[in-house]
């Protein structure tokens, strides 16, 4: 077993803005021992509409901050930069920390429930352009068939807190009814802002769709790492903390949708 002090180390969890703290909230209800350090890149938001190259660029300047702060795990809770820069991630923390992303734990769920089935998947057009779900799914050899569907207004609608009422209802409607998400088994919610607007989704289909939601996947995922690693925390013996790259008092007052109670945000621009 990893010695007391790896254990007690915190989790590093970074996204592109605060849609990765659906991710942080699941964790912290599966595993409420484990310390979290989160990091919303707020300044450069979204990552669904920028370039590979600039993804990785932020995601090495995160990992700097997520390796001084001594996190046993970097979990990158953003399908945009999990599909743009794990590769490089892990590379780049080495022996450090270990590296997982939101992808492979929802592909490895998919392909033990949905063999020879047709799915769909909604996410950011870097995610849905990126192809990453379909290489991943196609190499399982389970027969899946994939349909996606970029849904670039989703992320910043929830963001603005539009979910919930007739607006987001309109727009979540208008991705839906496009003819590749008809006749399938289950959606992959491939965003982690989309868990705000899983009722509503389920709504839609009447609960005839299986909503594959990756903030319950991942979180399980990483428990799962921990106990097989021996890298699981005895006891929470720190607070958790939250950096943003951005400050803004709309950021602090959505984390509480997002998170579910009172986060206090920490001002880090990554270039000063």
């Amino acid at each position: 077993m990893a010695d007391l002090e790896a254990r007690q180390r915190p989790i590093g969890i970074f996204d592109s803005g605060i849609g990765g703290l659906t991710v942080a909230q699941a964790i912290t209800k599966l595993l409420p021992n484990e310390q979290l350090i989160y990091f919303g890149d707020t300044a450069h938001l979204p990552y669904g509409d920028k370039s590979t190259a600039a993804i990785q660029a932020y995601a090495v300047k995160i990992c700097d901050l997520l390796v001084k702060q001594r996190c046993k795990v970097i979990l990158i809770a953003c399908n945009s930069a999990s599909a743009a820069a794990y590769d490089l991630v892990r590379e780049y923390v080495g022996s450090k920390a270990k590296a997982l992303n939101v992808i492979d734990p929802v592909v490895q769920y998919i392909g033990e429930h949905y063999e020879e089935k047709t799915i769909g998947l909604i996410g950011t057009k870097q995610t849905v352009n990126s192809n990453v779900y379909r290489k991943k799914i196609d190499k399982l050899n389970k027969d899946i068939r994939l349909n996606s569907v970029p849904t670039p207004l989703l992320a910043p609608m929830i963001e603005e807190g539009f979910f919930n009422n007739n607006i987001s209802e309109s727009i979540i409607q208008a991705y839906l009814t496009e003819p590749e998400l008809q006749q399938i088994e289950a959606l992959i919610l491939g965003c982690t802002h989309y868990p705000l607007i899983k009722n509503q989704i389920r709504d839609y289909y009447n609960g005839k769709v299986d909503i594959v939601d990756a903030s319950q996947i991942v979180a399980q995922h990483l428990k799962d790492f921990l106990d097989q690693q021996q890298l699981a925390a005895p006891a929470l013996t720190k607070d958790h903390r939250f950096y943003v790259s951005d400050f803004t008092r709309s950021f602090e007052a959505a984390t509480r949708i997002f998170f579910e109670r009172e986060v206090q945000l920490e001002h880090y621009p990554l270039w000063e």
